[in-house]
């Protein structure tokens, strides 16, 4: 009986990509008394496995924290799976705003000891005494009284890049952390004020909404469903979105664009800009908001120090990352001092945000420089090899550029490709050509050849 992964993530973006198939993203959560939370996992994991369902899940005595990925023809099929239970008939999916066909390439189930990490004690109030739920127009509306005081309970590098017009916006890198924060910067107000709080999918304000009602926050809301739903709800009815700029999210997109104002900037120049990115030095791997032109003159990389590593034979590389934990500062972006712009963070202020068509112009140099000719299909780790479906003719000699939101742009010329496994000097249309590369590509990346 299998019970964990058995593919690699190269291997399973190579079945999906066979498979030819339209999948979902989506997230949900329900809090519910679970008795044995390793069988439950495991029925899980045999159920989703199943299914080709991957993503990751956290499950708990206490209830269940999924972000999954789901092949669009076996959604009903994935529901009726969570319908076997009690606790989740009904249960509200939230499809992703963008979708993505590798937003996740494992399946991960794991028992933890609370599927959101709070740092609460739920033995001393009633956690089930929870705050109002609303819908995107009560949700609108609300926001319009001037009795109200809206929080973002999600974390400094989540609020920097969307968040709410006129929301508290905790400089904080943990959801336990802010609890205590709002709580005593609000306390003079719980009694006459609407407490209106809101996360990416609704879970977080679950146990924080029943923590200020515990300290005596009299009025309190909670956009139910989170951002995803709000956004969601928008479209449908037609509603002004009070929601502005990009929702981060935790699979490898990093964000869904809500709105097309830009509320950030580039943490190396300062150029309006809300692209995160992982530092290109895997020792490193620091989440932080970069710039096409920065991504280019750093080559993906948050200091000159990871730049100089990044140079380095990839084995040399491998030797000196071996035992170097980087967890925790992936996604403390902002706080490395090699960051230059890092935004001043203030709970409430005016917002000062530049549409996407603005942006569009800082870039477009880059775009009048090249052709586009391919697009990237899979980066095999183990090789440091990346694939390509090339769509124009291209040479051994060709200077090119890969480019995508995760990989920044990257320049090299080619010395060597293989297609259908021979050795060539040319690949043509409909081709699928593999080079080594140095660093790590995502599917969709976008391949360029540099005409000037």
């Amino acid at each position: 009986m299998q019970l964990y992964n058995t593919l690699s993530a190269e291997e399973r973006a190579e079945l999906i990509e066979q498979a030819g198939e339209n999948r979902l993203t989506l997230s949900f959560y329900a809090y519910a008394k679970i008795e044995n939370p390793q069988q439950f996992r495991d029925d899980l994991f045999l159920a989703w496995d199943a299914l080709g369902a991957l993503g990751r899940t956290y499950v708990a005595h206490e209830g269940i924290n999924a972000q999954m990925s789901v092949p669009a023809s076996k959604f009903d099929a994935f529901r009726d799976t969570l319908e076997q239970y009690d606790f989740m008939k009904g249960i509200r999916l939230n499809v992703a705003v963008e979708q993505d066909d590798l937003s996740f390439l494992k399946l991960t189930v794991k028992v933890r000891n609370k599927i959101v990490a709070d740092g609460l004690n739920d033995a001393t109030f009633d956690v089930t005494n929870k705050g109002i739920h609303l819908k995107a127009k009560e949700f609108n509306t609300i926001l319009e009284d001037p009795n109200t005081v809206v929080v973002d309970f999600r974390n400094h590098y989540e609020s920097e890049v969307g968040h709410f017009v006129g929301a508290i916006t905790p400089d904080v890198d943990t959801f336990r952390e802010s609890l205590p924060i709002i709580k005593d910067q609000l306390e003079d107000i719980k009694e006459e004020k609407n407490l209106v709080m809101y996360c990416t999918g609704g879970i977080r304000c679950e146990k924080a909404s029943a923590y200020f009602k515990h300290h005596g926050f009299k009025n309190v809301y909670q956009l139910e469903g989170g951002i995803i739903e709000y956004t969601r709800q928008v479209k449908a009815e037609g509603l002004e979105s009070k929601f502005i700029g990009k929702n981060f999210v935790f699979d490898h997109r990093l964000g869904e664009r809500i709105t097309d104002d830009i509320i950030s900037n580039c943490h190396q120049c300062g150029k309006p800009c809300d692209t995160h990115v992982n530092c290109a030095n895997e020792a490193c791997h620091l989440l932080f908001i970069q710039c096409d032109e920065c991504a280019e003159q750093m080559h993906g990389c948050c200091s000159d120090e990871c730049l100089d590593i990044i140079q380095l034979p990839v084995e040399e590389q491998k030797r000196l990352r071996q035992g170097v934990q980087k967890g925790n500062l992936v996604f403390k972006k902002g706080r490395s001092e090699a960051l230059k712009f890092q935004k001043e963070r203030a709970a409430t202020g005016d917002i000062k945000a530049v549409k996407v068509s603005a942006v569009t112009q800082i870039r477009k140099k880059q775009v009048v420089r090249k052709v586009l000719i391919g697009i990237a299909q899979h980066y095999f780790t183990k090789v440091g090899v990346g694939q390509f479906i090339v769509d124009k003719e291209i040479n051994v000699g060709d200077k090119i550029a890969i480019v995508g939101p995760t990989t920044g742009d990257e320049r090299l010329t080619i010395e060597k490709m293989m297609v259908n496994g021979a050795e060539v000097s040319v690949a043509n249309k409909g081709d699928k050509m593999t080079m080594e590369l140095s660093f790590r590509i995502r599917k969709n990346d976008q391949l360029y050849k540099i005409i000037d």
